[in-house]
């Protein structure tokens, strides 16, 4: 055992980077298949829209910790060797999708029906109804439970480090093993996570309060 030292502290905060790296791509992963996923939900076709919910059902009633480990593992059985980042980075980004698609499927279903009529009445064809008419209205209201999840996933990313990706959470797992200062360490690691997620949630409040006058 050793003294914490000015190194650990930032090793600890510069493991934030891949906090903050983890977060994007699955934000950005999750996001494509989100779009899948909430336009499947809400296909005129019954298949698509029992595929998409079987899917949700599955990504939402598991824990994201399994999903990793299902990420990481599951491809050994192939003969297939998975670096972490790429598990991690995929785990996450199937939980994001499934969360991402239903919260987009609301904001598409909450859109007036009158707007999906007159689109109908102009002829539209269904993607054209969508890109042109729904998807804009839709995007405003989706706005602030995306960032609110947004939020939730930076921290999940924590998970990663049960894999051996090494984030915010396994650097300070690393010094806290080599010093054993728990309290300190923990400590800032939660500080970071806080000054990395309170804007977003501040910002995401902000434009809940907007839509609310808005919608008066």
């Amino acid at each position: 055992m050793r003294t914490l030292g000015p190194n650990d502290i930032i090793f600890i905060i510069a493991a934030a980077r891949w906090t903050l790296l983890l977060s994007l791509a699955a934000f950005v992963g999750g996001a494509i298949g989100g779009v899948l996923v909430a336009l499947a939900r809400t296909s005129v076709f019954a298949w698509l829209r029992v595929v998409a919910t079987g899917y949700i059902k599955l990504f939402q009633g598991t824990p994201l910790l399994m999903q990793l480990f299902l990420a990481f593992f599951a491809p050994g059985l192939f003969g297939w060797s998975v670096d972490p980042w790429v598990a991690a980075a995929l785990g996450l980004s199937l939980n994001a999708s499934a969360f991402l698609g239903e919260i987009w499927r609301g904001a598409i279903e909450v859109v007036p029906r009158g707007q999906w009529e007159a689109a109908t009445s102009l002829g539209l064809p269904y993607w054209a109804k969508m890109r042109l008419i729904i998807a804009p209205q839709a995007l405003r209201i989706a706005i602030p439970p995306t960032i609110g999840f947004l939020v939730q996933l930076i921290k999940g990313t924590s998970l990663a480090s049960i894999i051996g990706f090494v984030e915010l959470t396994r650097a300070a797992q690393v010094i806290n093993n080599a010093t054993f200062r728990p309290f300190t360490i923990f400590g800032l690691v939660a500080l970071v996570y806080y000054v990395i997620c309170r804007p977003l949630s501040a910002y995401s409040k902000r434009m809940e309060r907007k839509l609310l006058i808005a919608a008066r």
